[in-house]
């Protein structure tokens, strides 16, 4: 999937990881740099119906410091940072990970076009070399400056055809405007056009927040807010026409689509309960876009019923593992996969690391 090179071990040269106050993530005592022995625990091999199964994580995430510097923006949690991966591969061995998909969350949507053209080199030249010197572990999720569409656009190709990445990464909106806007065409046509998977990752329903709406307790920006961007860019990605327009492309949205796919019947029901307001009318019922192959999900629901329901709502082909490392949301992702109720072998291979591969371009 990505071309070969060294690692940058420099913690400020290189790529890092981070985690959040609910986790510690710091190494074990004489671990060993990225890329090399790391831990004495057995790796646990995922096994369907007597076949080794290679598990891809589809939802995992990563943060290039020097990248980061260029516009001067904190890391999340600076005192968790990794300058190897030990702790994060002895984690994907006990839950049995083979393969992370790395991501990063967009943090550069308002910079100009110089600095975030410099930032997203630096961020996809480090990324795909960390890669290479860790092919068996970890895949990456190109960087795009969404805000200057064109530019992300040249860096989408650029990425691909040069670096060998199979996949990019987007926010859920670019500094408040709706990623159907149709400015964003340009990026949407490129997507297309190279066949990658786009891996949308919410920013929180950031405009919301000086309402006050989402303060007080239980961490509602997050809780409720990173899954409700989901859920109303992908509504506007399906109302909109984004999909229609673009047919070929193929988007996994995170925390299993937020709330759309609990609730999706409403959005068919509204078109013909209130056809003045919804037009012009997508060309297919909302329900069939979860269906169609233009849009996958993750599996970070929580419960075999959720996901259960979620797979009745969209089809097992739609659906791969998630876990969000290092965020400690979920450690239980292939057990959730292997306990969920209705699945035949062939699907639970699929979901647990087939249609991930087949997308991602991992043998």
């Amino acid at each position: 999937m990505l071309t070969t090179g060294d690692a940058q071990t420099s913690t400020q040269g290189g790529i890092a990881f981070t985690g959040c106050a609910m986790m510690s993530a710091a190494p074990a005592a004489g671990s060993q740099p990225h890329g090399h022995a790391h831990s004495g625990a057995r790796r646990r091999e995922v096994v369907v119906n007597g076949k080794r199964v290679k598990t891809i994580d589809v939802h995992a995430h990563c943060c290039v410091p020097k990248a980061m510097a260029l516009i001067k923006h904190p890391l999340e949690a600076p005192g968790l940072l990794m300058a190897d991966t030990s702790t994060r591969i002895a984690a994907m061995d006990a839950q049995g990970i083979d393969v992370e998909a790395l991501s990063i969350n967009p943090y550069w949507y308002r910079a100009g076009r110089d600095e975030a053209a410099e930032l997203i080199k630096i961020q996809n030249e480090t990324l795909v070399e960390f890669c290479a010197a860790n092919p068996e572990r970890f895949v990456g999720f190109a960087t795009a400056a969404l805000q200057h569409p064109e530019l992300a656009a040249e860096q989408v190709e650029h990425a691909v055809k040069k670096l060998g990445f199979r996949g990019v990464g987007v926010g859920g909106s670019v500094a408040g405007e709706e990623l159907a806007n149709p400015k964003f065409h340009p990026f949407w046509k490129k997507c297309e056009e190279l066949g990658v998977l786009v891996f949308m990752h919410p920013l929180g329903t950031r405009e919301l927040e000086p309402s006050g709406r989402l303060g007080g307790s239980g961490l509602l920006t997050n809780t409720i807010g990173n899954p409700l961007e989901t859920t109303i860019a992908l509504s506007h990605l399906i109302f909109e026409g984004t999909l229609d327009r673009f047919p070929g492309l193929k988007i996994c949205a995170a925390h299993g689509g937020g709330f759309l796919p609990s609730y999706a019947n409403r959005s068919d029901a509204v078109c013909h309960v209130f056809p003045n307001r919804v037009g012009p009318l997508p060309k297919k019922k909302p329900t069939a876009y979860l269906k169609d192959g233009q849009l996958f999900f993750d599996t970070i629901v929580f419960t075999p019923e959720a996901l259960r329901h979620l797979i009745a709502e969209t089809g097992p082909g739609q659906i791969m593992i998630g876990t969000d490392y290092p965020f400690p949301w979920t450690s239980t992702e292939v057990d959730l996969v292997l306990k969920t109720p209705g699945l035949n072998d062939d699907q639970r291979i699929a979901i647990l690391g087939g249609t991930a591969a087949n997308l991602l371009g991992i043998k």
